[in-house]
């Protein structure tokens, strides 16, 4: 049986600081004061004392984490943290008198912390704010991913955090170290988070948004998670100045970070343009809003100028795995849906806060296509793969392969789930699709009208399931369920 005991350590120093970011919410409850002031500082009581518990357990070990031991660590905190992030949600809606179980409390601090924005609260208008404050705030932290920050925390306090950050981080990120320290270049990665959530946040507020309201929408901007503080999500605020802002920032948060970071080291923009994954995503995103546009146009839907709003600004939302609405999409030509949330599978870059396969490995696929047909005709060719002019691993091909394998067979058994509860395919496949690709809306009763909260306990343990598997980007996740990985 593999040691648990630096998983352990590192999973209750983890807790204790994951403990701490709940004075967000309770110091804004207390200055606005809400009426549930009261949970916060038993939540964190309650989240410290399991983190010590876990820290006190393991103390004496000094051991780097190996690269199994950055798996098990990154899926942990993954299922674990949603329990205490929950308590807040729980003991919340208790204090105000709202009926909420506890399925549905862990239910949507998954769907926060993995950014997937999926809800199962009517009349979030009236919540207390800070309970709105602590769902978006969620997203914020899920989206660069609590333990990049963390990377830059542990070498401070003795441990090292390599091994954590190739098992949290996605795609290329992986082996890539920007600076000669993996603490350096976490902080980076966090430096231009934190850069975009400023701008994102003061654009918000100079467009016509209230304080509140434009830190708390661009927690789930930046994020890609698409929680709003409000029911009508985007249609609350009408404005297509706020809608444009937000597109902006989506497309931003889409690419991968660790090009800005290197294109602000250099203070060389063209950096970004030369890597073919930024022009894919960015390409893919606006080609597929101005198809969405000319279709809603064509179709009679709406008037040219009103087209380019909508059909931009949903397919970017949907696409980008964030998941804003200003309109019932649903009600649109079924193409218009259906692509969206189809495009939200590939449209994101690695080392974004988006969900999905990412547009990487999409790219590697058509490439191992194109030459497996070339081969057809030139069987003895040496026809390496490239991306940006540089040849691509084969192991690295047989990963991608594997993944697309897996992921799509995921799909099929998390479908056929929720088709045994007699739910109809056209929301058991929108559902999987939404909560697999933490994209948070799918097709018709799970459409941008709707949520979750109808869904039946075994439903949402399925879709809660899935957005687990997504953000674990699957192959971590089937990892820990092989007899070889607990295996010393």
């Amino acid at each position: 049986m593999t040691d648990l005991r630096p998983v352990l350590r590192v999973l209750g120093i983890l807790l204790l600081m994951f403990g701490g970011t709940m004075a967000v919410p309770a110091v804004s409850s207390l200055w606005l004061d809400d009426g549930v002031f009261g949970v916060y500082p038993l939540t964190m009581g309650i989240t410290w004392a399991c983190g010590l518990v876990l820290w006190w357990m393991a103390r004496h070990e000094q051991r780097e984490l190996q690269a199994r031991h950055g798996i098990m660590l990154v899926a942990f905190v993954w299922m674990v943290f949603p329990l205490f992030a929950a308590l807040p949600l729980y003991l919340g809606f208790e204090r105000i008198d709202r009926a909420l179980s506890w399925q549905h409390a862990y239910f949507e601090a998954v769907s926060g912390l993995t950014t997937t924005g999926s809800t199962v609260l009517n009349h979030v208008d009236t919540l207390p704010v800070s309970l709105n404050i602590w769902r978006t705030f969620l997203q914020w932290m899920g989206g660069m991913g609590i333990l990049i920050l963390a990377v830059a925390i542990l070498p401070m306090i003795g441990m090292g955090g390599s091994q954590l950050f190739r098992a949290e981080a996605a795609g290329p990120v992986k082996d890539t170290k920007l600076t000669p320290r993996m603490a350096e270049t976490a902080k980076g990665l966090w430096g231009v988070y934190g850069l975009f959530s400023v701008l994102c946040a003061l654009a918000y507020w100079l467009a016509g948004m209230t304080p509140l309201d434009a830190v708390m929408v661009m927690f789930t901007t930046v994020s890609l998670g698409g929680l709003t503080p409000h029911d009508a999500s985007f249609a609350y605020f009408n404005s297509p100045l706020i809608e444009g802002i937000c597109t902006v920032f989506m497309l931003l948060a889409s690419c991968n970070f660790a090009l800005y970071f290197v294109a602000i080291r250099k203070r060389n923009a063209w950096v970004l343009y030369r890597q073919p994954e930024f022009r894919a995503t960015i390409g893919t995103l606006l080609g597929g809003g101005l198809l969405v546009a000319a279709l809603l146009w064509f179709k009679g839907v709406y008037g040219p100028l009103e087209s380019l709003r909508m059909g931009v600004f949903h397919t970017v939302s949907v696409a980008t795995t964030t998941g804003y609405a200003a309109v019932d999409f649903g009600l649109w030509p079924p193409f218009a849906p259906v692509f969206m949330l189809l495009l939200s599978g590939v449209a994101t870059s690695a080392g974004s806060t988006g969900g999905g396969i990412k547009m990487i490995r999409m790219l590697l696929l058509l490439k191992q296509t194109r030459r497996e047909m070339r081969r057809l005709v030139h069987p003895n060719a040496v026809q390496p793969v490239t991306v940006g002019g540089l040849a691509v691993d084969e192991r690295v091909i047989f990963s991608v392969l594997a993944f697309m394998l897996v992921y799509c067979a995921t799909i099929a058994v998390l479908t056929m789930a929720l088709l045994f509860t007699d739910m109809d395919l056209h929301n058991a496949l929108g559902a999987v699709l939404a909560s697999v690709n933490c994209a948070g809306v799918g097709w018709g009763d799970l459409g941008p009208s709707n949520n979750f909260a109808g869904l039946t306990s075994f439903q949402l343990s399925v879709t809660t399931l899935g957005m687990l598997m997504g953000r674990l980007e699957i192959l971590s996740f089937l990892a820990l369920l092989t007899p070889a990985f607990w295996r010393r």
